[in-house]
């Protein structure tokens, strides 16, 4: 366990601080996070083992991300969805006895052995205003970190590590509206936007800015055990993808929205920026992304409509002719398409979109139907 344990009682007590490290998959998350578990913030336990895609370690608590993997299942919402309707179906859950009343059970128990806290994990975007209606139930604070980097580079490193065949279109519209959507829930909050290669760089001068916008002048004064401790963690090699916007092939539209915000999201990270311009123009790339993302779908219906139809038939082929629907196959692991996730190739599953496969399990029988918010 990299943080201390809270005070002993003979100290005075720390105030309560709730931190949520934001931002896409592979942007740095895990750097900011294992960085403030060094300045004696805690990662709550068990925590996810670094593995070769991350071998300085995730710092994201195994809790959260089942969570979070709960809530996105119901919401039939994927960890890197583009589509502006997914934040509407997320943010149901802001509302519900259920997730609340979990959350805030966990969370309670959390900060009453450990003061002060950091949260990291790139499915918590979705789950924002979620995590701060329960923190202020619990007279908390929280404050944000968002982690920044190049979107080609977050697309590349998502391919070489978790996906060979995501496309770039596909990788970076899932950026666009997974920032656009953080940088919305974080307003009017305590917060800080980090670019990565700073943090790696120079991890000093970046540290103590965030102990600026956050109130904690401890960040900006490490000890020396500290220093040593973060020195043997922030390694400049890690950033082991290096992309540019030209080495991506985009439609003309979506790469000038994408650019336009990352400009944005970018002078965000400056020292004094101008945010009531900046958050204005972010709001006006979020309405063109809108109408862009829902111009593309009526385009594609068909392309839709006709993966959905291929899996229902694929069904049909393969079923035994006196086998009962439930006998089929056995049950699959969640999120996929009931026992047909091993029999459908992946090429052809991918074309089908998230509501559309949960219609299809629904309909074979393969568990519940897609919540719809109410």
């Amino acid at each position: 366990m990299v943080a201390d344990e809270v005070a002993a009682s003979s100290e005075p007590p720390r105030s309560r601080r709730l931190v949520l490290v934001a931002g896409a998959g592979r942007s740095g998350t895990s750097a900011a996070a294992g960085l403030l578990q060094r300045f004696g913030l805690v990662v709550p336990e068990p925590e996810v083992v670094p593995d070769e895609t991350n071998p300085k370690g995730f710092s994201e608590s195994q809790w959260v991300v089942d969570f979070h993997d709960d809530l996105l299942f119901h919401a039939v919402v994927q960890v890197g969805d583009a589509r502006p309707e997914a934040w509407r179906r997320t943010g149901v859950f802001a509302e519900r006895p259920g997730a609340t009343g979990h959350l805030k059970r966990w969370l309670e128990g959390q900060l009453a052995q450990h003061a002060q806290l950091v949260v990291k994990d790139p499915r918590l975007a979705w789950f924002l205003p979620l995590w701060t209606r329960v923190a202020r139930d619990l007279d908390v604070e929280p404050s944000f970190v968002t982690m920044l980097r190049p979107p080609p580079e977050i697309v590349g490193s998502k391919r070489m590590y978790y996906n060979d065949r995501l496309q770039d279109a596909s990788g970076i519209a899932s950026w666009l509206n997974m920032l656009l959507g953080t940088e919305r829930a974080t307003r009017g909050s305590v917060r800080a936007f980090v670019r990565y290669h700073d943090l790696l760089e120079q991890w000093e001068p970046a540290t103590a800015a965030i102990g600026t916008a956050l109130d904690m002048p401890a960040l900006g004064d490490p000890t020396d055990e500290q220093r040593a401790a973060i020195d043997g963690f922030v390694d400049p090699q890690l950033r082991r993808v290096e992309l540019t916007w030209d080495d991506l092939a985009l439609p003309a539209r979506l790469r000038e929205m994408s650019c336009s915000a990352w400009e944005a999201l970018d002078a965000l990270a400056e020292p004094d920026p101008d945010v009531p311009a900046l958050t204005a123009r972010l709001d006006a790339i979020r309405t063109a992304y809108d109408d862009y993302y829902l111009e593309s779908e009526q385009v594609s219906h068909s392309s839709a409509f006709a993966a959905q139809q291929e899996v229902l038939r694929q069904a049909r082929v393969r079923q035994p002719a006196d086998a009962a629907p439930a006998d089929v196959e056995a049950p699959a692991e969640r999120g996929g398409l009931g026992g047909l996730g091993r029999r459908v190739p992946d090429s052809l599953r991918r074309l089908v979109p998230a509501t559309a496969r949960a219609r299809v399990k629904a309909a074979l029988g393969r568990g519940p139907r897609p919540v719809e918010p109410s």
